[in-house]
């Protein structure tokens, strides 16, 4: 079965019923996505709130651990509880700086900003556009990494084609599942979550799974 064109997009990922209405297809569409499901690689539904907010939270979250990440972004909501383009736009380094945020991620977050308020970054209409077409618009803010731009797109936006293919743990399960010798990189990753269109995102969502499937199998603790 050849995959579909890329810019086909399937219904958002906003309910459990969608979620395993993809897996099945996917189980359909591949004999390796299938072995993974039968082996105990099922996803939950996962949400973060969409918008200004939800990209902002994950720019916050960058390269840091998950705690220290939800501390920054504890005193950030405290100081700004309205937390949207025009209001980190208008607040001073300083409160930014008292939130814990480092210079980058404060450049990063005025950036997205003011790409927001310009009106290149439309934040509210990402969901209706096909998944590399949103990721474009998204990576083109200074600051916005293809991760970060992926993982709004399927977390915050349940894009069920985004596939944040930089992802480590993603590649990780791609060489078990696929019995590589090596970890794929993000290119090669790229090209195999071809055959999964127009559910890249629940392949991901079903790698991960697999992930925590092999690291619990192996005794090997969860990074």
């Amino acid at each position: 079965m050849s995959p579909p064109a890329a810019g086909v997009t399937g219904p958002p990922l906003d309910s459990e019923a969608v979620l395993r209405a993809g897996i099945a297809a996917l189980a359909d569409l591949d004999p390796v996505m299938a072995r993974i499901l039968a082996e105990g690689a099922t996803p939950t539904l996962r949400k973060r709130a969409p918008g200004f907010e939800g990209l902002a939270g994950i720019v916050v979250g960058q390269q840091i651990s998950t705690a220290s990440a939800a501390a920054i972004r504890g005193r950030l909501v405290a100081r700004l509880p309205d937390l949207t383009a025009a209001s980190l736009d208008a607040a001073p380094d300083a409160i930014l700086r008292e939130a814990g945020l480092s210079a980058p991620k404060i450049r990063a977050l005025r950036a997205a900003a003011q790409a927001v308020l310009g009106g290149t970054l439309p934040l509210d209409s990402l969901h209706a556009l096909p998944a590399d077409e949103a990721h474009r618009l998204l990576v083109a803010v200074h600051g916005i990494g293809p991760w970060t731009a992926d993982v709004y797109l399927l977390f915050c936006l349940g894009h069920p084609d985004a596939f944040p293919a930089g992802d480590l743990a993603l590649q990780e399960a791609a060489r078990l599942a696929d019995g590589l010798e090596a970890r794929p990189s993000a290119a090669a990753l790229t090209r195999r979550a071809e055959a999964w269109r127009p559910w890249r995102g629940v392949a991901a969502t079903m790698l991960w799974a697999y992930y925590r499937v092999a690291r619990a199998r192996d005794g090997a603790p969860l990074p």
